[in-house]
């Protein structure tokens, strides 16, 4: 996948690779600049492993918002076999930006959930930036209970700003939604796990976002609020969404170390859009593994292990240091 969407602070790799591609493009004359080509390629090769090397938090949110990321439905194509979608909540309508139904992963059937974003404009409405309505909760607890019918595992995708704040999604009950979704995928007698994509914003993550296993790929971020949200609650500045990234402890490390999630998908220098298939061989290896060590788990013990894990986080002490 290309990159020509370029972040602010990957100038000076788009511009080294942009002058490669320049002598690339003369080399195809009579003069040879295969000399100048390595030499630039050697200082690109330094670029990108001095930026994305120590990346911020702020940094980290805007790769898990590159417009080129890979997408729910991308990793369903180059993970997935035989996806049917299945469509509506069977009480108001079917909301387009949460999307499910089964599939096929590496022979065996699966149900699998995730927010979908657009590619461009006209999408981006259809999809609504990925942040659901009530009656894409609802849809998708349908869905996760024909699987606990039939005893199919189920898989979810986070990727989501968050959930639909509108007035309309309010009416129809957006926090009672979610709230349900929680407490009834706690009690799903059959294996789930969650892989944060991309953005893991606030409720709207959580109301698909409770798993036997969560994994989280590199440069997402999984947070209570946006950093915007957060700077503008705080310190009433929303131009503060740094400081507020470093605040919330949002990236993967943070909340591998906190025990949010349960491990981590390493990404490509630069972000999953440089090489997605290759991404989607390392999350569908950890899939199949995490499957297959689920699977063979009885429900009583399964739902007394996914208990467990929720019931230990956020678990502190307090003392006074000497």
């Amino acid at each position: 996948m290309s990159n020509n969407t370029g972040l602010d602070f990957e100038r000076p790799i788009l511009e080294l690779e942009k002058k490669i591609e320049e002598l690339r493009s003369l080399s195809a004359g009579e003069i040879d600049f295969t000399a100048e080509i390595k030499s630039l390629q050697s200082k690109l090769d330094k670029a990108r492993r001095k930026v994305f090397k120590s990346l911020t938090a702020w940094q980290k949110v805007q790769i898990a918002r590159h417009p080129q990321r890979p997408y729910m439905l991308d990793y369903v194509g180059l993970i997935f076999e035989e996806f049917i979608e299945l469509s509506g909540d069977r009480c108001y309508a079917d909301d387009k930006a949460l999307i499910g139904g089964f599939a096929t992963l590496d022979g065996e059937r699966v149900m699998i959930l995730g927010h979908q974003k657009g590619r461009d404009t006209k999408e981006n409405l259809m999809r609504n930036f990925g942040s659901a309505h009530p009656e894409g909760y609802r849809k998708a607890l349908r869905l996760m209970r024909l699987a606990e019918k039939f005893s199919i595992p189920i898989l979810t995708f986070v990727d989501t700003p968050g959930a639909y704040p509108g007035i309309g999604a309010e009416e129809r009950g957006q926090a009672e939604a979610i709230a349900v979704n929680l407490r009834e995928m706690m009690a799903l007698r059959t294996p789930v796990i969650v892989t944060i994509i991309g953005e893991g914003g606030s409720g709207g993550a959580l109301g698909i976002g409770i798993g036997d296993r969560v994994i989280m790929l590199e440069n997402a971020y999984y947070s209570v609020i946006s950093p915007e949200g957060c700077a503008a609650i705080l310190w009433k500045d929303k131009a503060r969404a740094a400081d507020a990234a470093v605040a919330l402890k949002l990236t993967s490390r943070d909340q591998l170390g906190l025990g949010l999630v349960d491990e981590i998908v390493p990404e490509p220098l630069g972000g999953a859009h440089r090489d997605p298939e290759a991404v989607a061989a390392a999350l569908k290896e950890r899939l199949i593994t995490n499957l297959k060590e689920l699977t063979l788990l009885p429900p009583e013990e399964l739902l007394e292990k996914r208990y467990r894990k929720f019931r230990c986080m956020g678990v502190f002490e307090e003392g006074i240091e000497e």
